[in-house]
């Protein structure tokens, strides 16, 4: 492959991979705090409708992209409270998440199914696209993912250099010692809910107002899937989810470019290779995940006075 031809690969891996890095960053900021939610296919699909309609009603993508973090907050508060105060099951909670949410979309989207929205088109930085290699790979893209690549450095400065941060993760690693600090952990879990769905809805906007400008259902395609996978291979460190989400872009570009090119290999083969990644990610990072990272508390439940 010419450097041609590899250039726009390595481009569309970085968009590609950029929903899946904000809802990575948004789960590894709810399970430093103690929360697991696998629901968050479902979030980034509510944030993907609700960024969609709110741009197509306004005009403004910038009003999509807030009412997308809005309807990311929203989903992942609802299972943060029912965690945290009703003490259910944290899988079991995400995994109806995921369906109602998912179920939600598609009833409300249908009528929107191939209509177009305003969105974040390519904003070429001026200079920095001249850099050979970066340039027309990083600095050629539009200003959601610009916006990205600060997130790795803010995340992790905000959850190791900040008195916000840290208590969130005391919370995740001993709910009795943070509250014996006189701390909530049940506050600290629903500021992580807020501020990780949050960014989880801008994934979900990023694929309606910037993959595709166009809505359809399903848009997700699983990606919020991957992004809990992420999480394991990242060990919960932001960094290493960058690099993880640009690695399974990179997967989903080539098989969009093999089947461009009629390429003999079936189409839905082809299609498996993302999440063929993902398994062996899986297996892999699971077996020393738990000495990297993984908070302590981690799916527990503490009771609601703590």
């Amino acid at each position: 492959m010419t450097a041609e031809m590899l250039l726009p690969v390595l481009a569309a891996a970085v968009q590609a991979g950029t929903p899946i890095f904000y809802a990575t960053v948004g789960e590894i900021l709810m399970e430093r705090a103690g929360i697991l939610n696998l629901g968050v296919e479902g979030a980034m699909l509510l944030g993907a409708l609700a960024g969609f309609w709110m741009s197509m009603a306004t005009g403004s993508p910038w009003l999509g992209l807030a009412a997308a973090a809005g309807a990311g907050a929203a989903a992942c508060l609802l299972h943060g409270v029912v965690c945290t105060y009703a003490l259910a099951n944290q899988v079991v909670s995400g995994l109806a998440l995921t369906i109602l949410a998912t179920g939600l979309a598609n009833f409300l989207g249908t009528p929107y199914v191939g209509l177009a929205a305003p969105g974040f088109d390519p904003m070429p930085i001026p200079g920095l696209r001249e850099i050979p290699v970066l340039g027309p790979v990083l600095f050629s893209q539009d200003v959601l993912v610009y916006f990205s690549y600060a997130l790795p450095v803010a995340a992790t400065v905000g959850l190791s250099r900040t008195r916000w941060g840290l208590r969130l993760r005391a919370a995740g690693e001993s709910p009795t010692a943070c509250r014996a600090a006189g701390l909530s952990v049940a506050r600290l879990r629903l500021g992580a809910c807020l501020v990780g769905g949050m960014l989880i809805g801008v994934g979900g906007a990023y694929l309606s107002l910037a993959f595709t400008h166009l809505w359809t259902n399903g848009v997700t395609a699983g990606r919020g899937w991957i992004a809990v996978a992420l999480v394991i291979f990242a060990f919960w460190r932001p960094g290493r989810a960058m690099v993880g989400a640009y690695l399974f872009g990179g997967v989903m570009a080539f098989q969009l470019r093999l089947q461009a090119a009629g390429t003999a290999v079936p189409s839905s083969l082809l299609l498996m290779l993302p999440y063929v990644l993902t398994i062996v990610v899986l297996a892999v990072s699971s077996r020393w995940g738990r000495f990297f990272g993984a908070p302590a508390a981690l799916g527990i439940n503490p009771e609601p006075s703590e």
